[in-house]
């Protein structure tokens, strides 16, 4: 029986299907199967809903990772942060903060763009840095990244796309599921407060033409404590994953109508609270001393993410002789935020008000894309494409006396946007190219900005937007175990407008008039090559990221804000990962990810200063080794390192860390037991992020350290 072959970077060109493996893992179940029994997986493509083109081989040729449901099932043995599994996985995402917020998470340096079964979970107008965390991961039953900027779903994938697929229904007719899972976690050494748990349940069956999957899961989360047995400091204001509560619930059914056509509705609803039962202790950043926690309830409520979205999905396989897929979606997000006191709120003398703040969403939209081969009897696909989507978003002000403000006005964003993509097969090589527009018009009102930037009063306006982004690619087969690429593709978001709006401190000013409105157009070049010969994989490929008029966070220290500075940014990188499989029972992997970004300080539109560490990612390497050592017990040893970094022109320095991780299973009569041990060395650090962000005591916070947590999961 095959050890279960790990793929912590399954890249491909093309978007190269995974390869598929034996298992020890029944796929559709987190049980053993019987010894000496093996599935054979099925051949995992990424899907319609993240490549826009079905069954395609070249959409893009693109570094592309699929974390599958095997590897899935084993991160989550340590962590629920969705984000804390990408980074574990993915060398060029940032390290996760392991918080409610992922703002200053990036990939390849720039910001990626979430969705959950192709529905837009980001909120680009007002990046709130909460789009991280609209899931729960027992609904989850793979997830897709392609790497790099590219336009294929439309507004925000500067960085790449990380797209969520749910649970699915069984495929036979006439078969049922029924998945339970309860797991319980505390910081080691044991303390009270650290205990927390889960629990979930998911129900799937098909009956002739109609399938359905849902379920619901619940999880508590206590406090965490570093290395050195301390208590990590509670976001209060951006929000926290420890001392929280989260809801999931989920359903998905659809109706086959015939061989060829099917609908389908989705329906997620997550929410996580924070229960607000810890007050932030400063810290001493010169002394090297991390923040920590204590009891207290700060005043006003918790933060809070609610995200509730719905889907219509039709699929016709052969209208007109081609491949038609159409999504209707509906997404509500609030993110609500700590409070915070503002010191003379209405001007100098007056008094001074806390405050906290909520982020708005909602979006309707939709996306329409036939595909057909074989054009006029040559090796030709054609793919056209039309999308339409409405973004409304604000940022709303509640003061503890009751008072009510907009912070960021309400902002509208409208886009349609035809798309149109070809692939080529000449013998070896495959030639890809296509071409989105994007036609897109932002609206706001007449608003005036709060007191703290002068009560300026801002005219509104509709500016247009209206911007072609092509993609080209080839690859060539030049072996069965070989393959090399390249390929060029430009993304397009928006600026975080209501960071813009809201910092408006100067008279006069016009929405129609604003540079910093202006969208951002980046490019990703890249070459790679991928090889794999049954027993050896590897991955490497370079890439270049370019932006006449980039988006970066700058910290005021005026006003302790960040700002978003608009210059000219260059990114350069690379990512290279090696597997090899030295035994019918065992595997070891190495990963590495190096990312180098510069900016145009001086307006000369030549770069000159390092892009601050808040808006990259340091150099990484992971590496891990995979072991069954009986037929029904296996473990998986994973480590991290980051290196140490200096970035130029900012004084910010980065010390690194290594991070060890032990997970084990072993099937029992009935269910899997399932251990993990994050953090195994119990290393004591700070994590980047508050290394490289401007010195602050109480933001100053360590590492979670080490960690244990057992579960119990079963499919019947």
């Amino acid at each position: 029986m095959d050890v279960p072959m790990h793929r912590p970077s399954v890249l491909a060109c093309a978007l190269l299907a995974a390869l598929p493996v034996s298992h020890a893992f029944a796929q559709d179940g987190g049980d053993y199967e019987s010894a000496g029994s093996a599935t054979e997986l099925d051949r995992i493509t990424v899907s319609a809903s993240t490549s826009r083109i079905p069954d395609s081989e070249a959409a893009l040729p693109n570094t592309i990772t699929i974390i599958d449901r095997e590897q899935l099932q084993q991160q989550l043995a340590i962590t629920q942060d969705i984000t804390q599994v990408l980074a574990s996985l993915v060398p060029s995402f940032t390290p996760a903060r392991q918080k409610m917020t992922n703002a200053g998470e990036s990939l390849r340096g720039r910001k990626p763009l979430y969705l959950v079964d192709g529905v837009p979970q980001s909120t680009p107008l007002r990046a709130g840095g909460r789009d991280g965390h609209t899931i729960d991961a027992a609904m989850i039953e793979r997830i897709e990244v392609i790497h790099g900027a590219n336009a294929l779903q439309g507004l925000g994938a500067s960085g790449g796309i990380i797209n969520i697929i749910t649970k699915r229904a069984p495929r036979e007719d006439g078969a049922s599921f029924h998945d339970v899972a309860v797991a319980a976690s505390s910081a080691l050494p044991h303390e009270s407060d650290s205990t927390g748990y889960r629990a979930s349940y998911l129900f799937g069956t098909r009956k002739g033409a109609f399938d359905f999957v849902g379920g619901a899961s619940h999880a508590r989360e206590g406090l965490y404590y570093d290395g050195d047995g301390d208590a990590l400091a509670v976001d209060a204001v951006q929000g926290d994953l420890m001392d929280s509560q989260s809801l999931n619930l989920f359903a998905k059914g659809g109706w086959s109508i015939d061989p060829e056509r099917r609908l389908q509705l989705s329906i997620n609803r997550f929410e996580i609270e924070g229960d607000g039962d810890y007050l932030t202790v400063p810290g001493d950043v010169a002394a090297g001393i991390p923040a920590t926690s204590t009891r207290g309830h700060p005043p006003m409520r918790a933060p809070r993410n609610l995200m509730t979205q719905a889907s219509l999905d039709y699929t016709d396989r052969y209208l007109a002789g081609g491949h038609f897929q159409a999504q209707f979606y509906w997404a509500d997000f609030a993110g609500r935020y700590g409070s915070s006191l503002w010191r003379n709120f209405l001007g100098p003398g007056s008094d001074d008000l806390t405050t906290q703040s909520e982020n708005v969403s909602k979006k309707i939209g939709s996306k329409l894309t036939w595909s057909r081969d074989n054009i006029g009897d040559l090796p030709l696909r054609l793919t056209l494409g039309l999308d339409a989507s409405r973004d409304t978003t604000s940022q709303r002000l509640h003061g503890e006396d009751g008072s009510r403000w907009y912070w960021v006005p309400e902002t509208e964003y409208s886009a349609i946007s035809p798309l149109l993509q070809a692939e080529y097969r000449i013998g070896s090589v495959l030639l890809s190219g296509g071409l989105r527009h994007e036609r897109g018009r932002l609206e706001v009102d007449d608003f005036t900005t709060l007191p703290r930037y002068g009560s300026q009063r801002v005219v509104g306006g509709s500016p247009k937007t209206s911007e072609t982004l092509p993609n080209f690619g080839v690859v060539w087969e030049a072996t069965g175990a070989l393959k090399l690429y390249a390929s060029y593709s430009e993304g397009y978001t928006v600026a975080d407008i209501g960071r813009v709006l809201r910092a408006i401190d100067l008279p006069g000013q016009r929405v129609d008039n604003l540079v910093d409105l202006q969208p951002v157009v980046s490019d990703n070049r890249e070459i790679g090559l991928d090889y794999d010969d049954g027993r050896w994989v590897a991955h490497l490929a370079g890439y270049w990221s370019d932006s006449d008029l980039g988006s970066r966070l700058d910290f005021d220290p005026a006003t302790g804000a960040y700002n978003v500075a608009r210059e000219r940014t260059e990114i350069r990188g690379i990512e290279g990962n090696v597997a090899f499989r030295f035994s019918e029972a065992g595997r070891i992997g190495l990963a590495y990810a190096r990312t180098e970004g510069r900016y145009d300080s001086d307006g000369d539109d030549r770069v000159d200063s390092d892009i601050p560490g808040v808006n990259i990612s340091p150099d990484r390497v992971t590496a891990f080794w995979t072991q069954r050592w009986l037929p029904r017990f296996d473990t998986r040893l994973q480590a991290s390192h980051a290196f140490d970094r200096d970035f130029d022109g900012s004084g910010e320095d980065f010390e690194g860390y290594t991070t060890v991780d032990l997970i084990g299973r072993v099937g029992l009569p009935t269910g899997t037991l399932n251990i993990g041990i994050e953090n195994l060395l119990g290393e004591q650090y700070m994590t980047y992020y508050s290394q490289v962000r401007p010195p602050r005591d109480d933001g100053y916070v360590a590492g979670r350290g080490r960690v244990l947590t057992v579960g119990w999961s079963h499919r019947f």
